[in-house]
């Protein structure tokens, strides 16, 4: 699985990746904001594409983050289990 950050959606270099791993069957989740540029294009109906609707790069990288962070929980829950 690939994690493909990208604000506007457009980044060549992320989406390289994408289109590579999306070549070798990995699916991708996709972080983007504004409308989901050339990367919400490319994802599959199987990759995961969370799109923050703002144009504001601040506040798109600021729930980029809280989603990174939700993710790392979830997988820490699911590796090591749930201490609360």
């Amino acid at each position: 699985m690939l994690l493909a950050i990208t604000t506007s959606g457009n980044s060549n270099n992320v989406l390289a990746a994408a289109h590579v791993a999306q070549e070798r069957g990995m699916r991708v989740v996709a972080l983007t904001g504004r409308g989901g540029g050339r990367l919400g294009e490319l994802c599959r109906a199987d990759d995961v594409h969370i799109c923050v609707p703002h144009g504001t790069t601040t506040r798109i990288q600021e729930t980029h983050i809280l989603a990174i962070h939700c993710l790392c929980d979830a997988i820490d829950c699911t590796l090591l289990g749930d201490e609360e």
